[in-house]
């Protein structure tokens, strides 16, 4: 039985409908094949930026200005792993965004390779799901690329500090993605509790679990 789904999801993965999780990567396996796109690391200043969301108006950063920071999440339509995080990303939206930390969550898909993200099916997903929170498309994917997202879900917290809008985590949301139940640590939430008590993130860093990014060619 084994073999039969180890066969089935290697098919998968060859035809490019299923990326591997980062847990699957062996160690012999080049270092580079893991390594994020050249973009935003822990620390660093984010540049606002605005996009077009499900409702059809425009969002930015600088729109939530009271907020004390962000949870963004790079999330799709059609991956499977962005499908059992959904409940959970709402979940974290409504616990974190009443305390200052409101999900943004952006498309990055080049929705040619999948009809399934296309704006208009975001827009039905969105709805269907009764999501609280903005679901961004981004269509140049330059938003993606600066802040260096490989995978859906690929989350950061952001918090503001000074005037600007800085970069404490980076990851996974948190450490089982086929079953929320069994969940050891939750990394972005663990990492809001901290901002929240003024203290620096333990864990600011952890390898994205998901769908690999369809790049326009």
């Amino acid at each position: 039985m084994k073999k039969k789904i180890g066969l089935v999801l290697s098919l998968l993965v060859g035809l490019g409908f299923l990326s591997l999780p980062s847990f699957a990567i062996t160690d012999d396996q080049p270092e580079t094949s893991i390594k994020r796109l050249a973009g935003y690391g822990i620390g660093d200043a984010v540049a606002d930026f605005k996009l077009k969301n499900v409702d059809g108006k425009t969002v930015s950063l600088n729109d939530f200005a009271s907020a004390k920071g962000f949870i963004v999440v790079f999330i799709s339509n059609h991956c499977p792993f962005s499908k059992s995080y959904e409940d959970r990303v709402i979940a974290i939206d409504k616990k974190y965004a009443s305390q200052g930390y409101p999900v943004i969550a952006i498309n990055p898909n080049d929705p040619e390779a999948y009809e399934e993200d296309s704006f208009v099916n975001m827009q039905a997903r969105a709805k269907e799901k009764g999501y609280t929170y903005p679901y961004l498309t981004d269509n140049t994917q330059t938003i993606t690329k600066a802040f260096g997202a490989m995978r859906t879900p690929h989350a950061f917290v952001l918090n503001k500090e000074n005037g600007k809008i800085i970069v404490h985590y980076i990851g996974a949301i948190d450490d089982n993605p086929q079953d929320p139940v069994n969940v050891t640590k939750h990394y972005v939430s663990d990492a809001v509790n901290s901002l929240l008590l003024g203290k620096p993130v333990v864990t600011p860093t952890t390898k994205a679990i998901g769908c690999a990014i369809k790049w326009k060619t």
